[in-house]
């Protein structure tokens, strides 16, 4: 009864918020995954997807109620769209997390993927030119410290499950960028010692949440760490600085890069 209450009232909070935006109107370009109960295959929803097939343009706050949509926490969410001739097509969603709780590798593939396309939003690159590519993965905070693991077997499947898939991708881009030279391109930020409920995603009381604020600003104030690849704990990289000053080195960089970017397409234009 709890779940579908709080899933009822999730629903009426974020169409309030979201209104009759769609997934090809958001600001930046984005990326969600999703799962389908009914077809068991991932659903991905992207701004690129959107603009070439209409039936995948669907209201932005289902697509942000299905991937919210948490097993054992909160209902599945059903909703249908039309494709372009008017044809109705089905979603039965869950949450993404399911198929890709940490989303990394599924960005990287879809800019890839892009590039492959000629997409001309992209500068022409090689579509594994990955050096080329930054990445800033925001964890939001596990209990991993509290090592929940004991001889009965006490920690639940399913945050196996979610923390085995999110750890690989963090060890399999860490390896990537590194391999690359590039490791200064990759930053993750993420907390493992949350206790109590803050280690619970469906406690939200106030002094919960205002907890989880204060765990926000103190890791800023943290060594930036790295995945350990034989313990899956966070690390402190003493060759790096804080989490907040790798933030602001890396905003330059990124601002650099788009000022490079735009003042390459000037000349062109201009040439």
């Amino acid at each position: 009864m709890g779940s579908k209450y709080n899933g009822q009232h999730l629903h009426k909070v974020v169409k309030e918020l979201l209104g009759d935006t769609r997934v090809d109107q958001t600001l930046k370009n984005i990326v969600i995954p999703t799962f389908d109960m009914k077809l068991h295959q991932p659903t991905i929803f992207s701004t690129y997807d959107a603009m070439r097939d209409v039936s995948k343009n669907a209201l932005l706050s289902d697509v942000c109620i299905s991937t919210s949509a948490a097993p054992t926490y909160l209902p599945g969410h059903h909703f249908e769209t039309k494709d372009k001739d008017g044809k109705t097509r089905a979603f039965n969603l869950i949450d993404g997390g399911v198929v890709a709780n940490n989303p990394t590798l599924l960005a990287m593939t879809h800019v890839s993927k892009q590039i492959l396309m000629g997409n001309p939003d992209y500068f022409p690159i090689k579509p594994a030119d990955y050096g080329k590519f930054m990445i800033l993965l925001l964890g939001t905070g596990t209990a991993k410290m509290e090592e929940k693991f004991d001889k009965r077997g006490a920690t639940p499947i399913s945050d196996s499950f979610s923390e085995a898939s999110a750890d690989l991708v963090d060890i399999q881009a860490s390896v990537l960028f590194q391999a690359l030279h590039c490791n200064k391109h990759c930053l993750r930020i993420q907390e493992d010692k949350l206790t109590g409920d803050m280690a619970f995603v469906d406690v939200s009381t106030s002094k919960n949440l205002n907890g989880l604020i204060g765990v926000g600003e103190a890791l800023l104030k943290r060594q930036m760490c790295m995945v350990n690849v034989e313990t899956g704990k966070n690390e402190p990289n003493l060759k790096r600085g804080t989490n907040e000053e790798e933030l602001a080195r890396f905003a330059r960089m990124l601002s650099e890069k788009r000022k490079a970017r735009f003042q390459k397409l000037a000349n062109e234009l201009g040439g």
